[in-house]
């Protein structure tokens, strides 16, 4: 919910006035569009003539670009300008808060760019109420992809249904995958040093018992030869809105007993409640207390950073950490560099009952939206096409675009000008099954579907030849692939996904002014229960604070919005 505040954070009172006044100028001249530019027939049809269009982008630190390209001017704006005729100019480029605070004082001056991408809801809620942006519903529908269709089709209607007001679509969302459960990832290594097997039935499903006593046993006995071992490490905000955002809190607990911290859930009366303040909340805590008070969470709780946990796991002093399937991709290469040794088994947690109990995803991430008043917005779909149907699809990509091929492989995906991803629900397995299959020589490379599922299969046979000699990154493509995806199919073939579907992702009038002070009322609270500067019968008294600072208000919005559709 922080993201969704970003804007008003943002946006001085002086910048507000101006706002008021330009909005209004703006909604006065967006009717004055421009002659279109005419295209050839279907969803990849090029222009006849060449079609200008301004972006906002949104840029990372590092893109890996080769020498001499830049955002504005890459492999894939290359192709755009070759396949379709357009050409893409970068009104603005920044990075991170930079980028959207170059959102918000393009809105409030009324000049947008042709094109940009937005960040969150209430963003999308304001250029849609200001009549800022342009109703994709009939280019949608002429010009989308069949495959562009079914993507979003996988989701239900779950995704397009974030950016539709009155039935209008007024932005292409980005999609966001399941990516539950959170995963724990342990130093198998260790555990051979010590004898350990963890997992004697091999389901790779931990209970939260077994878990502690895999970290009492790397405390007593340090097999990372420290002096000064830690057993289970967590960030001072303990848990996370999603499970892509996991590492180094305790969701994977919390979610063993039915807590999904920061969902907003109904219960069987059709009650809407914030599973933070739930009964199993309160028994995670509980536990962490407990670990707390026998030294298997780390004794310097409430005071370590993100850096500082992964300093821990760096060192040889961690042994044990949390997140999404693919952090040894980003995180745990950096302790297979330090240490050319260590190696981690993928595991998740249980309950009593042998089910790993997980949330949906907010099925959307990000919009792509269009100025009212450009000339050609069909374009956006057509990029869409281009970019997320027609290059991921194209077997041939490496022979008929080798440049894009190549970007495919080792740039970000922030060089492309459209700037969400659009990947079908099932996609993540889809493209495990390639990698799997191949690399089992059940299919050949020329049969995987994708150019990014061709390079995990190279990564992973590299590491199957020597795993003693494997390069880094080949060890993290294997350990995220065939550790971290593969435990999601297994689950998933197993059926031991227990669903839990939340009712509300957006935010409500009084969210924007309290839920900063839920959230730090909450980490505060939840950080003195584990460190036992409160006792967990306080937990009760935190529902009841909670619900009066705001919540039970919050509660009553979402259940007249929901009541509403």
């Amino acid at each position: 919910m922080k993201k969704k505040n970003r804007f008003r954070k943002i946006i001085s009172i002086s910048m507000a006035a101006a706002m008021t006044m330009s909005l209004a100028a703006c909604g006065e001249n967006t009717e004055d569009k421009q002659d279109a530019v005419k295209s050839a027939d279907g969803a990849l049809g090029a222009y006849e003539e060449t079609v200008s269009c301004t972006v906002g982008r949104s840029t990372i630190a590092n893109p890996k670009f080769p020498d001499g390209d830049t955002y504005e001017d890459n492999a894939y704006t290359r192709y755009l300008k070759e396949r379709l005729n357009v050409e893409i100019k970068d009104e603005f480029e920044a990075n991170g808060e930079d980028y959207d605070r170059q959102v918000s004082l393009a809105i409030a001056s009324g000049e947008l760019p042709d094109m940009m991408r937005v960040g969150s809801k209430d963003i999308l809620d304001e250029l849609v109420e200001n009549d800022l942006v342009e109703d994709l519903s009939s280019v949608y529908e002429e010009y989308a992809s069949d495959g562009i269709k079914k993507i979003y089709d996988s989701y239900d209607g779950r995704c397009l249904e974030t950016a539709t007001y009155d039935g209008k679509l007024m932005a292409m969302p980005g999609t966001n995958l399941d990516s539950a459960p959170c995963e724990v990832f342990i130093r198998q290594d260790w555990l051979d040093e010590l004898g350990m097997d963890i997992d004697p039935d091999g389901d790779k499903c931990l209970t939260v018992d077994e878990l502690g006593e895999a970290a009492k046993a790397f405390i007593e006995k340090d097999p990372g030869g420290t002096g000064n071992p830690v057993g289970l490490a967590f960030v001072p905000n303990l848990t996370a809105g999603d499970y892509s955002g996991s590492g180094h809190t305790m969701n994977a607990i919390a979610s063993a007993y039915e807590a999904f911290p920061g969902s907003w859930l109904m219960d069987q009366d059709g009650k809407v409640y914030n599973s933070s303040t739930s009964e199993g909340m309160k028994q995670s805590l509980e536990k962490m207390a407990e670990w707390f008070q026998e030294g298997i969470v780390d004794p310097q709780f409430g005071t370590r950073t993100w850096d500082d946990i992964t300093a821990l796991l760096t060192n040889g002093q961690l042994g044990i950490a949390f997140g999404p399937w693919h952090i040894p991709d980003w995180l745990l290469n950096n302790v297979r560099s330090m240490d050319p040794d260590a190696d981690f088994s993928v595991m998740t947690i249980c309950d009593e009952n042998g089910k790993v109990n997980v949330t949906h995803s907010n099925a959307n991430s990000g919009y792509m939206v269009v100025r009212k008043g450009y000339s050609n917005p069909e374009v956006l779909v057509k990029m869409a096409n281009l970019f997320f149907d027609d290059i991921v699809n194209n077997k041939n990509l490496e022979a008929e675009a080798p440049e894009v091929s190549e970007y495919v492989k080792t740039v970000d995906n922030t060089a492309r000008p459209f700037q969400v991803e659009i990947n079908s629900y099932t996609s993540l397995l889809d493209d495990y099954a390639d990698i799997k299959n191949c690399v089992n020589g059940e299919i050949t490379m020329d049969e995987v579907r994708t150019a990014e599922s061709k390079t995990i299969v190279e990564s992973v046979n590299r590491y199957l030849k020597e795993p003693e000699k494997a390069d880094v990154t080949d060890w993290a493509k294997y350990t995220s692939r065939m550790g971290g995806i593969e435990l999601i199919e297994s689950l998933t073939e197993k059926e031991q996904f227990e669903w839990f579907s939340p009712v509300f992702f957006d935010i409500t009038e009084t969210m924007k002014t309290n839920s900063a002070d839920l959230d730090k009322l909450q980490e505060e609270t939840f950080v003195a229960i584990v460190t036992g500067a409160k006792s967990i019968d306080e937990f009760d008294s935190f529902v009841t604070e909670w619900k009066e600072r705001g919540g039970e208000q919050i509660i009553k919005e979402i259940e007249e919005i929901v009541g509403s559709k």
